[in-house]
């Protein structure tokens, strides 16, 4: 039997424009289903459901009525729009996830760990002076309709927003932050595949990318997505990886 949808727990990610496919959307359904134990709801936010699994519940992107100059792009700013008061009437707790991350740990953790709101801490690079706030919300975990402050505070205050915040995350993590409910995961759980994963220089010349002990989702951001890590390409000139084997054995359907 099904537990009551307001102890739901829900995966979310959102795909819209060209550049993910649909087998982005049933390779992570895939994963999910083998790494988190009992039952679930898949849910894609999308503007093209066409090619994706049915176990997949496809349902619109709420509009995020920002006004655009001509040829302006929202980009993640619609990530936001998880936080609707009433996100197409589903209740319960939501673990978002991107498209392009690779699943290689249990999941269970990430609806156990307490906090109101919890986010990847953004990764601390040398060029970065002190504690950041900013969390990288590859992977996000909250109360479905429990912040849609955020939402609404952005769609009041949108100019304000964009000259302040580089992106949706920085937004997100500062207001939250403000409220003293922002949380992070437990470092280790979601390491970057760019920065934890590449052997240092020169190693990366024949040492094969790694999987960090004790990560859970590998997060792929900037210079590789995963067919790019599993062919050995990084989007960057001079910097070289060997084929990252391991990313067939998760990432598929």
């Amino acid at each position: 039997m099904n537990a009551p949808q307001q102890h739901q727990r829900h995966i979310l990610c959102m795909k819209w424009g060209t550049k993910y496919g649909p087998e982005y959307v049933n390779r992570l359904y895939a994963m999910v289903r083998r790494h988190l134990s009992g039952e679930f709801n898949f849910v894609c936010l999308t503007d093209d459901d066409a090619g994706i699994r049915p176990e997949v519940q496809c349902l619109p992107i709420p509009p995020l009525n920002l006004q655009l100059a001509p040829g302006q792009r929202d980009g993640a700013w619609k990530k936001l729009t998880t936080f609707e008061a009433d996100l197409h009437g589903l209740r319960g707790t939501a673990l978002f996830l991107d498209l392009d991350v690779v699943i290689v740990g249990g999941l269970d953790p990430f609806f156990e760990q307490p906090g109101e709101f919890l986010i990847i801490h953004d990764y601390p690079r040398f060029w970065r002076f002190g504690q950041r706030i900013t969390g990288n919300s590859s992977v996000y975990r909250f109360e479905l309709g429990a912040h849609a402050d955020v939402l609404a505070y952005f769609r009041t205050h949108m100019d304000e927003v964009q000259a302040n915040y580089r992106n949706e995350q920085a937004f997100l993590s500062r207001f939250l932050h403000a409220q003293g409910k922002l949380s992070y995961w437990p470092e280790g759980w979601c390491p970057s595949f760019k920065y934890d994963g590449i052997p240092a220089w020169p190693s990366n010349y024949w040492r094969e990318p790694f999987v960090p002990e004790g990560a859970r989702i590998m997060i792929f951001h900037g210079e590789c997505n995963p067919p790019d890590a599993l062919e050995g390409r990084r989007n960057k000139r001079f910097h070289h990886i060997q084929p990252a084997r391991w990313v067939a054995r998760h990432w598929h359907e």
